[in-house]
């Protein structure tokens, strides 16, 4: 009788495979192998095709849990593993490093990258990066960048699919600022505060949702040509920002700024990342962020 053909799967799909039954679902797995969450289920299911059978069950909203195939397959794939781990020439010290120079908005880069590169860095550590700032108003990128994070309106700055975030705007002040007025009972209330201005968020769609469509921008008091210095004259209790909940998510949970109503609209202007020199640092970085995104809008309720 002819031999039996063996069934090779990737190392690819096993690693997914190993790192789903880990973490519990293809986010989590997708966060940690620096991949969408969609690549991670499609290696899975690849995976499952070629060993003709299931290995997770899908079970929504209970999330994944390993078959009985899946049970048995699981220390098999580990062991496979540990063994190509342990090879010395798996472990050859002073791996080649990849350098990523990555353009980002200041305030994007501040509130939201910064604290979470840590992450990218442990899921890429051959990836070195190199960040350096924008400024959006004045359309000045960093003409050496590999990536750039913009911020426009879709479709004209930034195409649909490059899309990162899609905040919502809602007024935030400091308790100070608002401890100092009457209480704000309705929308109008605010009209008797300092509103904080910047070209790069106008109120007029905030006011338009809450009924002050007749209401024009503030046209006093200095005037805000980046996002996070907006935030910051907020904080000082200089005025009422109209903020992204993305942005000002640490600082709501701090209580060191507050949401006096419960009113958002949605930003005509949304983050996006272009890339514009094609890699596998751009690839990886691109599908981390994207993640780090995801994760950021359900946590916050930015989108």
């Amino acid at each position: 009788m002819p031999a039996r053909p063996i069934r090779l799967p990737s190392l690819d799909a096993l690693l997914a495979f190993e790192a789903v039954a880990r973490a519990g679902s293809f986010e989590a797995a997708a966060a940690e192998l620096a991949l969408s969450a969609s690549a991670v289920a499609k290696r899975v299911a690849g995976l499952e095709e070629r060993l003709d059978q299931p290995l997770f069950l899908r079970q929504p909203p209970r999330g994944l849990s390993l078959t009985p195939a899946g049970h048995e397959y699981l220390p098999q794939v580990r062991q496979a593993l540990a063994l190509l781990q342990a090879m010395p020439l798996h472990q050859r010290s002073g791996p080649q490093r990849e350098r990523l120079r990555v353009s980002s908005t200041p305030t994007f880069a501040r509130q939201l990258l910064v604290p979470a590169l840590p992450g990218f860095g442990a899921a890429q550590p051959h990836i070195e990066l190199e960040l350096t700032l924008s400024v959006p108003l004045l359309a000045e990128g960093d003409a050496g960048a590999d990536v750039e994070i913009r911020h426009g309106a879709v479709p004209d700055g930034i195409a649909p699919e490059q899309v990162l975030l899609r905040d919502r705007l809602t007024p935030l002040a400091a308790p100070a600022l608002l401890a100092g007025h009457g209480p704000l009972r309705e929308p109008a209330d605010l009209l008797a505060l300092p509103l904080l201005r910047t070209p790069l968020q106008p109120w007029a769609p905030w006011l338009r949702a809450a009924g002050l469509a007749d209401t024009p921008e503030p046209d006093e008091g200095p005037r805000f040509v980046d996002l996070g210095l907006t935030l910051a004259a907020a904080l000082a209790g200089q005025g009422v920002a109209l903020a992204r909940l993305s942005l000002a998510r640490h600082e709501l949970a701090e209580g060191r700024l507050v949401q006096p109503f419960a009113l958002a609209v949605p930003a005509e202007r949304h983050y996006g990342l272009v890339t514009h020199r094609p890699s596998p640092a751009a690839e990886a970085f691109a599908a981390w962020l994207h993640g780090h995104c995801r994760a950021l809008e359900n946590s916050s309720g930015a989108a």
